[in-house]
């Protein structure tokens, strides 16, 4: 079987999965992996050897960019506190627990090689997070945290990887160095992916209006913003964040209708196979991570993969307590905060849903085979070999548990977008009808305003020429009404995704009264 065969027969299997999970309600994460581990057992079927800088550049950076483009920044803005302390506080804490446990059960692995293990499965992935949880009915404010948090810690992390694996490969390591390396890649990150942001809606406002040469630089734009953060040594994933948080506060005033239709079903589709298939792939590499194992470690590497896994879970469950209450007693004690404190059911479902995913692994296989003088980097099938196992344990045992832990917790999701929509369809209502008052004071258009009330009254259809003047007039009262959803969300009156939602209603309803206008 030919590796392009291959791939058609995993893009079934996602197809497949994803009906059965939609079904079940099983998290499509859990089931890819465990589908990708189906696949790989099969027999006759070739071996998949990845290269990872090529898998990590393919998969993460469209994944989060689109993602990124659907956060709402208010949202993140109420949420950064618990988001940073979850991002940067958990995942140093996450790192240091991981080395200790990994050191105490493999002493012969230097500590460095054991903070690099830390680094690489501390951060929770933002595409297994997003989704195992985009299903589940949870409060806004905690998809909102999971998801920042999840978007935003791989700068964390990934400084401390590089730290650590500078000190593995170099034997040396300077406490400022790092924490200039930690300012001078977050910074950057963000800064590239800002500037480029600007550069390529400064491109489409000014290029001639085409829905397929839009979307492909819509398509390319994550790549624009990541190749050039990684190779000037910044984050390419915060640059890629940034890129697609600037587009998603400019982007709804630059796209057309039939650009913003075209290109959300072109990203999630995209969306759906990729997701699909990095999950998959983490399965399919068990063979070939199993068979790199020196003889008779494969037991005692089981062993070690469930205590770390354990150690990490149990680190974050800990502190996510803390994290969340200490903050708001001291601002109560100096009576700057009276913010209420987070239901403690809130709390442990948020430490049980940090689910580690594709970005670890592809991580893992990157390292590289030799360190400074020749010799082999140390332990470098084990530190992969545990990776693996923890990201299944978390996708699979965390995953699978996510909807009964809802459950038995007892949390229901609120209906705060429910009643943003409400406001945002009334607010908009309003302007379209404010628009066609202002065109009836104009007097040429009074008599067509006139016959379109008494049309919606009557629900009846008039000649063909007064339908196309009609649409006209529907035309300039959508435009109007997009105007002013797109404005309640500038002012924070509601979040994205109501703004998103009837965006689409508004750019359906205007591309088939332009079809009949022609």
């Amino acid at each position: 079987m030919s590796a392009i065969t291959l791939i058609l027969l995993l893009f079934a299997v996602v197809a497949g999965l994803r009906f059965f999970a939609d079904r079940t309600g099983i998290p499509l994460p859990s089931l890819l992996v465990l589908g990708g581990l189906g696949v790989a057992l099969t027999p006759g079927l070739p071996h998949l050897v990845l290269d990872p800088d090529t898998v990590f550049l393919i998969f993460i950076p469209p994944l989060l960019f689109w993602s990124s483009i659907r956060t709402s920044l208010r949202d993140l803005r109420r949420n950064l506190r618990a988001i940073t302390l979850l991002a940067v506080a958990l995942v140093i804490a996450t790192i240091g627990v991981v080395a200790r446990t990994t050191h105490a059960l493999l002493p012969d692995l230097p500590w460095a090689v054991c903070f690099v293990l830390g680094a690489i499965v501390s951060p929770p992935d933002a595409v297994a997070v997003i989704a195992s949880t985009r299903r589940l009915r949870l409060p806004r404010d905690m998809l909102v945290i999971l998801e920042g948090e999840s978007l935003v810690n791989d700068a964390a992390a990934l400084v401390a990887y590089q730290i650590a694996l500078a000190a593995v490969v170099s034997g040396t390591f300077s406490i400022p160095r790092a924490g200039a390396e930690l300012l001078f890649t977050g910074a950057g990150g963000i800064a590239i992916g800002l500037a480029t942001g600007w550069c390529v809606g400064w491109l489409r406002m000014h290029m001639t209006r085409s829905s397929l040469v839009e979307n492909t630089i819509s398509l390319l734009s994550p790549f624009i913003a990541f190749i050039p953060a990684n190779a000037l040594g910044c984050s390419g994933v915060l640059a890629v964040v940034a890129m697609g948080l600037f587009f998603g506060r400019k982007g709804p005033r630059l796209l057309t209708p039939q650009t913003r239709l075209q290109g959300t079903a072109m990203w999630e589709m995209l969306t759906f196979l990729l997701e699909g298939l990095i999950f998959i792939l983490i399965g399919l590499q068990l063979p070939e991570v199993v068979r790199a194992l020196e003889p008779g470690t494969f037991g005692k590497l089981i062993g070690v993969s469930l205590a770390v896994a354990a150690a990490m879970i149990v680190t974050r469950m800990v502190l996510v307590f803390p994290g969340a209450y200490l903050p708001r007693w001291f601002h109560r004690w100096a009576r700057s905060d009276k913010s209420p404190y987070p239901p403690w059911r809130h709390l442990l479902f948020t430490g049980w849903a940090g689910i580690r995913g594709g970005d670890s692994l592809i991580i893992a296989l990157a390292l590289p085979f030799a360190v400074s003088g020749g010799s082999g980097f140390p332990g470098r099938n084990a530190i992969i070999f545990i990776t693996f196992v923890v990201i299944l344990v978390t996708l699979v045992i965390q995953g699978f548990t996510l909807s009964p832990l809802i459950r038995v917790l007892g949390i229901v999701g609120d209906d705060v977008e429910d009643q943003e929509l409400a406001k945002a369809r009334s607010a908009s209502a309003n302007a379209g009808a404010r628009a066609l008052d202002r065109l009836e004071a104009e007097g040429g258009a009074a008599r067509l305003v006139a016959e379109l009330r008494r049309m919606s009254m009557l629900g009846s259809a008039g000649p063909d020429g007064a339908t196309s003047s009609l649409a006209q007039l529907r035309l300039h009262m959508i435009a109007a009404e997009r105007n002013a959803v797109i404005t309640m969300r500038d002012r924070n009156e509601i979040g994205d995704s109501v703004m998103q939602k009837l965006l689409i209603e508004f750019d359906h309803e205007e591309l088939i009264l332009s079809r009949q206008d022609n």
